[in-house]
C-alpha cells in the first residue's frame, strides 16, 4: 500500500461506510427470548433498536474520539457502525421488550404473548 496517498474519505464522497454485523446469542425460556449482542464501544446515546412489522432492527455506531481540527493522513477505522436485523416470530409480544446495555453488551429480553407459553393441563379423574 502506498502511505503517501491519503486514503479516500467514503464520508466525504457521500459513500456509506460498511457496517459491522455484531456477534449474538438467542436463548429461549418459557418466558420469550433473549437476545445478548456484542457492541462494543456503543454508547446507549448511539444505539437505535426498532420494530417495523415482524422486524427487529439493531444499530448502533461508535465514535472513535477524533477532534476535528486534526485530519487523518491515513486512517483504516473512520466510524464504526453496528447493524442487525431479525425476523421476529407472532409468539412475542413485541410491545413489551426490555432493552439494557451494559460494558458493551446489549441485552434484549422479548417476552411471549400469554397464548404462546407453555401451560400444565389438569386432568380430572371420573
Amino acid at each position: 500500500m502506498d502511505m503517501k496517498q491519503p486514503p479516500r474519505n467514503r464520508e466525504a464522497s457521500g459513500e456509506e461506510s460498511a457496517a459491522l454485523i455484531p456477534a449474538i446469542d438467542v436463548y429461549e425460556d418459557e418466558s420469550g427470548i433473549t437476545v445478548r449482542a456484542d457492541l462494543p464501544g456503543v454508547s446507549k446515546e448511539d444505539l437505535s433498536i426498532r420494530v417495523e412489522g415482524e422486524t427487529l432492527a439493531v444499530e448502533g455506531r461508535v465514535k472513535l474520539g477524533e477532534t476535528q481540527k486534526l485530519g487523518a493522513v491515513y486512517a483504516e477505522v473512520r466510524l464504526a457502525q453496528f447493524k442487525r436485523s431479525f425476523v421476529l416470530s407472532r409468539d412475542l409480544d413485541t410491545s413489551k421488550i426490555d432493552a439494557a446495555l451494559k460494558n458493551g453488551v446489549l441485552n434484549l429480553h422479548i417476552p411471549k404473548i400469554e397464548q404462546a407459553k407453555p401451560r400444565r393441563i389438569p386432568v380430572r379423574s371420573e
